[in-house]
C-alpha cells in the first residue's frame, strides 16, 4: 500500500488543488431569439443552432380549452 514518506505540507497541498476551481460558463446570445446559451449547444427556448432550426418547438396546448 503506497504511504507517504514525508508529510504533505498544507502549502504544496494547496497548490496543488490550485486548478481544481470550477470555472464560471461563458454563456452566448442566441443569434435567433437573443436567449443566453451555452457556446455550441443548441438553444434551449427556440431550437436553433447555427441559423438552422434543428428541435422544432411544440405549440403550447391550453388543457382548458380542449376538454370543453
Amino acid at each position: 500500500m503506497a504511504v507517504p514518506q514525508n508529510k504533505i505540507t498544507k502549502s504544496r497541498r494547496n497548490m496543488r488543488r490550485s486548478h481544481d476551481s470550477l470555472v464560471a460558463d461563458n454563456p452566448a446570445e442566441c443569434s435567433n431569439c437573443g436567449e443566453l446559451k451555452r457556446p455550441h449547444h443548441v438553444c434551449a427556448a427556440c431550437g436553433h443552432y447555427d441559423d438552422r432550426e434543428i428541435v422544432a418547438q411544440a405549440d403550447e396546448i391550453d388543457l382548458d380549452e380542449d376538454a370543453a
